[in-house]
């Protein structure tokens, strides 16, 4: 079911709705929880179809009002209004793109910073930013799991959990690499450099979806956490590093509270790189999925992001281009976004 098929999200609606009414509904409360999440999605669909919809009747309804008394002054309102709708509708066709199986779910993001130094370094935390104003712009809750800081500028790299409904959806294009040249503030001379900084996104896996993992596969080690936390996390070792032996995949997570909820977190991270393994097992062999990022550096770009001599951010897959590249940092990628999303169909 795509995310706004009327017909299957009112039967759906009926169905969950049902379950709701159930005399044993909150036996399990952790599935009753599962399912009041999903009715309140599905009527949150319902009511943005029926929202635009309304809207359209405006548009109409003031041309007719228009017309009826020869009223030109009526048509800076209508115009407006009907901006209004198109925007709303073109959201609304976006997200009928965004029916693959994991596209509705949290996402995992993790930045790593490549070749370039302090510069890459630097890049690699401007682009937290950037993707962190997305994440706010879209009222998604942005959780930071773990973050590696170098003492001369930026991130070495930096993972997110990113809350909200087809958060996987709109994420899973960005990653890749991500270029910029600019005017190194780390060179004293001035002079323009050229950095790679990458992105991995993965699904947030749920209760829906099943990954055997075999406890003597797994390594767990414990650490003093060094990032955000207070008190609390320089005097714990309550971090948490897991190694997936067969994979070699590792996973870390410090900024949760305590010891168990870092763990917890960190198996999650876990279950989605593996679920993302699994996904891609056509492919040759681990070395070619873990090639993806063993070469962040010139030519292997999806994006670059230029900021002298000129400016202007190119995506090279799909040709958009925009020439505000500071409102890009501050978040504005819906574009780029919908365009790579666009070409699905």
């Amino acid at each position: 079911m795509t995310p706004f098929d009327l017909a299957g999200l009112s039967g759906k609606l009926k169905e969950v709705t049902e379950k709701t009414e159930d005399q044993d509904f909150w036996t399990d409360q952790e599935s009753a929880t599962r399912i009041l999440k999903e009715k309140k999605s599905i009527e949150s669909k319902i009511d943005e179809y029926q929202s635009i919809a309304s809207l359209l009747d405006d548009v109409e309804v003031l041309i007719e009002m228009a017309e009826e008394a020869e009223d030109t002054s009526m048509i800076g309102e209508i115009q407006d209004t009907y901006e209004d709708f198109k925007e709303r509708i073109e959201n609304l066709r976006i997200k009928t793109l965004l029916s693959g199986e994991y596209d509705d779910h949290n996402a995992i993001i993790s930045v790593h910073a490549g070749s370039g130094g302090a510069d890459a370094q630097d890049w690699a935390g401007m682009l937290l930013r950037m993707y962190t104003r997305w994440c706010e712009s879209k009222k998604y809750k942005v959780q930071l799991l773990d973050m590696q800081s170098d003492v001369e500028a930026g991130i070495k790299s930096a993972t997110l959990r990113v809350e909200g409904e087809y958060a996987y959806g709109y994420l899973k294009n960005e990653k890749g690499v991500h270029r910029i040249v600019r005017i190194s503030p780390f060179d004293s001379s001035g002079r323009r450099h050229t950095s790679f900084s990458s992105l991995d996104v993965m699904p947030e896996i749920d209760d829906s979806v099943t990954i055997e993992i075999d406890p003597e596969d797994i390594r767990v080690d414990t650490y003093r956490s060094s990032g955000a936390g207070g008190q609390h996390v320089n005097k714990t070792d309550s971090a948490i590093r897991i190694t997936h032996i067969p994979t070699n995949v590792v996973v870390t997570c410090q900024n949760e509270r305590s010891q168990h909820q870092n763990r917890e977190m960190a198996m999650k991270v876990l279950m989605s790189k593996l679920l993302e393994l699994k996904e891609q097992e056509h492919k040759a062999n681990l070395a070619e999925l873990k090639g993806d990022f063993s070469q962040i550096t010139w030519g292997s770009q999806i994006r670059s992001y230029v900021f002298h001599p000129y400016t202007m951010v190119k995506d090279h897959r799909t040709g958009a281009e925009i020439g505000n590249v500071q409102a890009v940092m501050d978040g504005k990628i819906d574009y780029f976004i919908n365009e790579k999303l666009k070409q699905k169909e």
